[in-house]
């Protein structure tokens, strides 16, 4: 088989790979939204401001103080009443993150290096599931990645073509304006911005005016929904360091440092968390990076909410095999690993929070396919074991392999999500939408009953949902210990009838919406059987259940 074969082969099977990822993703993108971040946050802030007419604060939600520049096209999908359309936004965003980096490679070596690198993205796991949900990481990746890629442009051009600053600049604050996360991105670029005009011109002076007004460009774009927050909540960043901005208003900050860090001291480490929930020793902990490329699992918290591959990472040392885009290689390194650094440290152990580097762990993974298979061709490994060098190819094909297998463990994953939320009976017109949505969400039917028989004006609280709201049709609120600390406050309360019927008052809600399995077990383990048998008794004494059914309850917390 002589290169040139090999090439067609090649671009056939990785645009046919691009061709099938891309019509089964839309096929389980024609479905109703279900993943939980979308009904909590994603669909369900922007039907409560739809439903006020406008923006409105929703002070229970903390996520509703979230930046929310992507949030906003899904509202205006919500506003023509089409809650399918934000996933194929999402996935739009992923697809063109993957034509960037497409386009990088393509302009660097050629075409099918620059299709293996767009379909290493866009099939890697996290990305499929990412690519079927009305999320907004994609969307923060793709200005992430503008916005590095958009610098290297303006860093090739010996640093004339100003234009290319602004974009980098323009995109990052879209990014920080759409996801905290984007800070730590935020962060590397400036660095690396500042570093690396030092270094090429020695002028730091420049630099730092350089720096400067990427950073002013960027917050300007961003700036509107930190000044919202700030003038809500006297916190930009909110929900973020709460309790320091809180105390900043009220203490000297020589104070408010002491006390954060007695806070900190005071605080259960993560390490020890890590081992008292999973039994994780130190170094299992510490090599958390490297596991969730190899032991990530979708709706784990232990193993880390999510599926990567391990080509993102095994082919990265092999750039180093030359010298060749070095001052490249050495940014996207540092950007990868600085912030999985700090990601680390100062973000939940999800794979998706990491999405920023993935687009580069892509392409750094090509590169070093690449290296390898250059030097196979020259016949760098035949000669170490002393074959002919006419049998080159051989390791190339290997190596090929190699790659293809790793790549079919994304498309197995493919097939798993697809049986998991089975789309053809609905994309066929074979089963309801009501249906379909019952299948998946077993609060729905529950949730059906308060928009049919609750009056306009009730308001429900949802306590152990997981804070899924969206489909509710009613007013309704929730807290971030999901009902836990509701609960407590009424068993606590319940020593006294008038201080229970007062507390209930207090949150000022008609109805609660629970699911009585977590409920009960949330009292048994939490109280006494006395605590418990008081709190129920003042409970069917003030209210009435009037639904029950499939183990969730509907009380009318006004009904006696």
């Amino acid at each position: 088989m002589n290169h040139k074969i090999l090439n067609i082969i090649t671009g056939f099977l990785l645009w046919s790979t691009i061709l099938v990822f891309i019509s089964i993703i839309i096929i389980l993108n024609l479905t109703p939204p279900i993943l939980r971040d979308a009904l909590i946050h994603h669909l369900a802030v922007p039907k409560l401001w739809l439903r006020h007419g406008g923006f409105h604060e929703i002070p229970w939600a903390e996520y509703s103080y979230y930046p929310m520049y992507i949030n906003l096209l899904y509202l205006i999908c919500l506003y023509f009443k089409n809650d399918i359309a934000p996933k194929f936004i999402h996935f739009g965003f992923g697809l063109a993150t993957g034509g960037m980096i497409y386009f990088y490679l393509k302009q660097k070596f050629d075409y099918r290096w620059g299709l293996l690198g767009m379909v290493i993205f866009i099939t890697t796991p996290i990305v499929v599931w990412l690519s079927t949900s009305a999320y907004i990481d994609l969307g923060m990746t793709f200005f992430t990645t503008g916005s590095m890629l958009a610098f290297v442009r303006w860093r090739d051009s010996a640093y004339k073509k100003i234009k290319w600053l602004f974009v980098s600049s323009l995109c990052m604050g879209i990014a920080i304006g759409s996801k905290y996360n984007a800070l730590i991105a935020f962060m590397a670029i400036s660095l690396i911005l500042i570093f690396m005009y030092v270094r090429e011109t020695g002028k730091q002076a420049t630099a730092l005016k350089y720096g400067m007004l990427f950073f002013a460009v960027a917050t300007l774009a961003a700036s509107p929904w930190y000044i919202k927050n700030y003038l809500l909540t006297d916190n930009p960043f909110y929900p973020l360091f709460n309790s320091f901005f809180q105390s900043l208003h009220h203490q000297p900050m020589s104070e408010v440092l002491h006390r954060q860090a007695i806070q900190k001291v005071s605080q259960v480490s993560f390490f020890r968390m890590r081992e008292i929930m999973f039994g994780e020793t130190l170094w299992e902990t510490l090599t958390i990076p490297i596991r969730m490329f190899f032991q990530g699992e979708d709706n784990s918290y232990q193993y880390f909410q999510g599926v990567l591959n391990p080509i993102l990472i095994v082919f990265w040392p092999f750039v180093l095999l030359d010298k060749e885009n070095g001052k490249d290689k050495a940014i996207f390194s540092f950007f990868v690993v600085f912030f999985m650094l700090v990601a680390f440290f100062l973000t939940r152990k999800q794979v998706r929070y990491l999405m920023p580097v993935m687009p580069f762990l892509a392409i750094l993974a090509v590169m070093g396919i690449k290296n390898l298979a250059d030097r196979f061709k020259e016949g760098w490994l035949l000669s170490l074991f002393k074959f002919k060098k006419s049998a080159g190819l051989i390791p190339v094909l290997f190596l090929f392999a190699a790659v293809i297998i790793l790549l079919s463990f994304n498309g197995l994953y493919l097939k798993n999500r697809v049986d998991t939320i089975k789309p053809f009976p609905f994309v066929l017109q074979q089963e309801t939408r009501e249906a379909f949505l019952r299948r998946h969400l077993k609060h729905l039917p529950a949730v059906e009953y308060l928009n049919a028989h609750l009056p306009d004006d009730a308001t429900v609280f949802t306590m152990f949902l997981g804070r899924r709201g969206y489909y509710l049709d009613r007013s309704y609120k929730n807290e971030h210990s999901f009902g836990m600390s509701t609960i407590r406050r009424m068993v606590d309360s319940s020593v006294d009838a008038e201080k229970f019927a007062e507390y209930v008052r207090s949150i000022n809600v008609t109805h609660i919406l629970m699911r009585t399995d977590l409920v009960d077990n949330f009292l048994k383990n939490n109280f006494s059987q006395q605590e418990i048998m008081r709190f129920m008794n003042l409970a069917n004494k003030y209210w009435k259940r009037i639904y029950e059914k499939d183990g969730y309850a509907v009380w009318d917390t006004q009904a006696r």
